[in-house]
């Protein structure tokens, strides 16, 4: 459960977005809560640039990535497409559809498939915080606490502390940052601690466009008739 909730952040690690707009001074936490209901029943799609930060405290080093990211509500099913592009020797795909987790590593030619389903609802618990998710379906997985107020790129934003409720969960991270944007419901940035290691997963995305029509093939893999499929058990 703790690798298939790692390889979930990859695909988005429940992912935000950032509007290029000014943050609404209202930063009380119905009201942040509020606006992310709201943004909640509109949102449809998105896509947007990352860049992520997996640091490791033992080691004291920064794997830092990039690429692009597309996530699709449709049906009440979620669908995400991650396409880490830098570094450039390390590219590949990440791909949930509602009941799997697909890693496509270019390299190797390989995909590795998670069987989601019997986690689905704590897989996406992660997957869609801060970015589609309601204020209400957040306060069910976690105590959600105002921690401050911060400028990100320009944007007044409100940062949350989120505590996991579910020991699984409390397993892989015992703390969540969110910084919102009050203005959109939208989160901007996201940390992800892990405990007792000191090891965190910071999220940071730019150029979103919400609700737009997203590319034909934003969902599909790139594979060939020689991509090796792997399938883990457990």
């Amino acid at each position: 459960m703790k690798n298939l909730l790692r390889v979930a952040l990859v695909v988005v690690l429940a992912a935000g977005a950032l509007r290029s707009q000014p943050g609404s001074p209202t930063q009380t936490l119905p009201a942040v809560l509020a606006a992310m209901d709201q943004a909640s029943q509109k949102f449809r799609s998105a896509q947007a640039e990352f860049k992520w930060d997996q640091f490791e405290s033992a080691v004291n080093e920064h794997d830092v990535q990039e690429g692009a990211i597309y996530f699709q509500r449709r049906g009440g099913q979620l669908q995400m497409m991650a396409h880490v592009t830098s570094p450039a020797n390390a590219e590949k795909y990440a791909h949930y559809d509602g009941s799997a987790v697909k890693l496509f590593e270019v390299a190797p030619n390989r995909v590795t498939e998670y069987d989601t389903r019997k986690n689905k609802d704590t897989v996406e618990t992660f997957l869609i915080l801060g970015f589609g998710g309601s204020g209400q379906d957040l306060q069910k997985s976690f105590t959600v606490s105002l921690d401050g107020a911060e400028e990100i790129n320009g944007v007044n934003t409100a940062r949350l502390l989120l505590l996991p409720r579910s020991e699984k969960a409390r397993n892989v991270f015992d703390r969540i940052y969110l910084w919102i944007n009050p203005s959109t419901g939208i989160s901007v940035r996201q940390k992800f601690m892990e405990p007792q290691t000191g090891n965190y997963r910071d999220a940071w995305y730019t150029n979103i466009q919400l609700n737009g029509q997203l590319p034909r093939d934003a969902f599909r893999l790139p594979t060939n008739g020689r991509t090796q499929i792997v399938k883990p058990q457990g």
